[in-house]
Parts: structure tokens; sequence; C-alpha cells
């Protein structure tokens, strides 16, 4: 079976192709609420929020279109971690200096498609470690020092590639404007 014929089965309420999705997407799933969760929460917590996601996609395979089902289950998987580090009142980790993206005007034709479509451009656009390091704070959820025994780097050049991607992907978004 593949994944549109999944979808389709999904989307008549066929419980088998749910499984076909969930022996497919466990992996990819579990390591996007892993990454983000653990070990800030219990192992049950994480596994609880893996199976949050496949629900979700249960409940809302209508809106899903074709090819679309692992970008849904890779956003809801963040999304249901986030949810989960809140209800235990746990901080989500970033920095003092956060990262600010300018939203667009009333003046501005730019739409948040294309505000999406150009901060990834952005990021896409850094070189490696900075990309993994900027990825791995603001996308999975990571603290400096976790970043830092990761990548075997000093946490404050952590967070000193972590200030230059900021100002690098504000740049990059403020181009054209004033």
């Amino acid at each position: 079976m593949d994944e549109n014929t999944a979808l389709e089965r999904l989307r008549a309420g066929d419980e088998a192709a749910l499984g076909w999705f969930i022996d497919r997407y466990t992996g990819y799933v579990t390591t996007i609420v892993k990454n983000m969760l653990l070990p800030r929460v219990p192992e049950s917590d994480a596994e609880e929020a893996v199976a949050d996601v496949f629900l979700a996609l249960w409940k809302n395979a209508q809106r899903i279109g074709p090819g679309g089902v692992r970008a849904y289950l890779g956003g809801i998987a963040r999304n249901k971690s986030r949810d989960k580090l809140r209800s235990l009142r746990a901080d989500v980790p970033l920095e003092d200096d956060v990262l600010t993206i300018p939203s667009p005007g009333p003046d501005e034709a730019l739409t948040e498609r294309e505000l999406h479509e150009r901060t990834r451009r952005a990021v896409d656009s850094m070189s490696e470690p900075d990309r993994e390091i900027f990825l791995r704070h603001y996308f999975y959820c990571q603290g400096v020092a976790e970043i830092a025994l990761a990548l075997d780097m000093n946490t404050n050049t952590v967070k000193t590639r972590l200030r230059r991607g900021r100002e690098k992907l504000r740049r990059e978004l403020t181009k054209g404007e004033a």
C-alpha cells in the first residue's frame, strides 16, 4: 500500500490504515518527541505524546493533503511536545535574547507562507554547525548545554553561534524593509 492509498483508507475510517501509518512513522515521531521532551519529562509522558500525535492523525485525516502526512506528523509532534512541556510547567529553553521575526505589516503583501519560505531559506543558508545548532535549539527545543554536549562544544561557543544565527536570520528577514 502506498501513502496516498493509506490516507484515503484512513479518511474512510479504516483502522488498518492507521496501523500502516503508525508502523511507518513511529520512529520519526518518536525522535521529534524525545528530542524535545527527554530528559525533562518521564519516558511515559513522551510515549503519551507520541500516541497523541497518531490520535490527531486519526481525527484530522480529512484535512491532510496527498503527500502531506510526514509534514503533518512532524508539526503535530512538535506541538504536542510543547503542550506537554507547558502542562508540566517546564520551561521551553529559549535564551533571554529570543529570536524576533518581523510579522507582515498592513501595507505589505507578504503572506505567512512567504515568511515561512524566507525563514526556511535563511536557516538553510547557514553553514554547519550553525544550522544544526539553530535547528536543535529552536526546532527541537534543546538547551544550550545539551547541544554543547551533543556536538562536543563549549556552551559559550553554542551561545555565540546562536546569537550570530539570530542576527543573520534577522538581517535576511528584514532585507528590503524600512
